[in-house]
């Protein structure tokens, strides 16, 4: 479908962002490495930017940005050089906007930003397969546990900080005529769902590629886990034994997805089998690979009462997503650039460092790392 998304879901995303993590490698552990000098070694901890009630230091404005980046790298993207600046500004833009709706929070708004948390943690540790895997991406993105509970809570507050303000009203006959005026906005692509096995023919530690030698031993190993897998033995099982793909052996190499998210050669297997056929070995940029299918879903409508949210949002109490949720979304998009003006005016928002200001920003800009040229695992969603 393509449907705007939750209207707070690009701060989120960009400020908290870890649910979109299943299936992208962790970067080596870097733990160890000296830790550069930061600016406010050197400048002190200056106010960068203050109004009633909150001041933002430069000490958190840098975590942010060094956190941001730290999880492009592991996730095998970049940050061009020249769009830092930019990055800060956006980054600033937003911790300002996390205050100015905690400003506003009520008891209630804080006790369901505190479940919305709970339940965004439930669901990211759904998506990797297990606590350790978890752990895992959450140490390769330079966070704890409480700090990303903490990010996610205040985050989740002022989601519905929103809701409650902007309280948006859409009627059942709004909803039922967008959805007949739109029936695009509500196809679903054909889809499978498969596991797969990789041994990859990179070293796990530098990216280097094997040697010849090593890549052939790897091929000799990929043919025997193929007869195991044609002759019955539980494929998931294999999967989370020998797979290299860090992203999906704890959940047995399982990847749901539709045509144009995954390599090439990959996908082209994938949706050539059948249901429960075993693949041939198939070679990408990033190994040897077999793969299993399990399911195979057709191209579909989706029906009026629902929408899938993956494609569009998670409602915390695990129901989807109906039209009407859709367009009251969007009505809060509308709305919400002018009531965060409002906000920033009653606060009285100033931006001290001249090098952090910026003309106008909309106040849902997202600054999440733009994608190196390097491939994706085969096996990934495409960046």
């Amino acid at each position: 479908m393509k449907l705007l998304k939750h209207p707070f879901a690009l701060l989120m995303a960009a400020v908290v962002c870890l649910l979109p993590m299943a299936g992208r490698p962790a970067a080596a552990d870097n733990s160890t490495a000296p830790a550069k000098p930061k600016t406010t070694d050197l400048f002190g901890d200056s106010v960068v930017a203050r109004g009633k009630g909150f001041e933002i230091k430069r000490s958190q404005l840098d975590d942010e940005v060094i956190r941001l980046k730290a999880m492009a790298a592991a996730r095998n993207q970049s940050i061009p050089p020249e769009q830092s600046s930019l990055l800060e500004k956006q980054v600033l833009e937003q911790l300002i906007q996390i205050q100015l709706l905690q400003s506003k929070a009520t008891d209630a708004d804080k006790v369901a930003g505190k479940e919305l948390a709970q339940k965004r943690l439930a669901e990211a540790k759904s998506q990797l397969g297990s606590d350790e895997a978890f752990d895992r991406r959450l140490k390769s993105e330079g966070l704890t546990r409480d700090q990303l509970v903490s990010k996610w809570t205040d985050a989740g507050t002022a989601e519905t900080v929103v809701k409650r303000e902007l309280k948006p009203n859409v009627t059942e006959d709004e909803a039922k005529k967008y959805y007949e005026d739109n029936p695009a906005r509500f196809e679903e692509p054909e889809k499978v769902r498969a596991a797969h096995i990789l041994l990859s023919t990179r070293d796990q530690a530098t990216n280097a590629e094997l040697s010849e030698d090593k890549k052939a031993a790897k091929r000799k190993q990929m043919e025997d886990l193929l007869k195991r897998a044609r002759a019955g033995e539980d494929f998931g099982k294999m999967a989370k034994e020998y797979s290299d793909d860090p992203g999906s052996k704890d959940k047995g190499g399982e990847y749901t997805f539709p045509r144009g998210q995954m390599m090439p050669e990959f996908e082209s297997a994938a949706f050539s089998l059948n249901t429960n056929q075993v693949s041939d070995i198939v070679t990408t940029p990033y190994g040897f690979h077999i793969i299993k299918v399990y399911e195979k879903m057709p191209a579909h409508k989706e029906s009026y009462g629902g929408i899938d949210t993956k494609t569009v949002y998670a409602k915390p109490d695990g129901t989807k997503a109906t039209v009407k949720d859709v367009l009251s979304d969007t009505a809060m998009q509308k709305q919400f650039p002018d009531f965060m003006r409002n906000l920033r005016k009653e606060a009285g928002v100033e931006i001290l460092d001249e090098k952090l200001k910026m003309e106008e920003l909309p106040p849902t800009s997202n600054p999440s790392p733009s994608p190196s040229s390097a491939p994706p695992p085969a096996a990934t969603p495409k960046q």
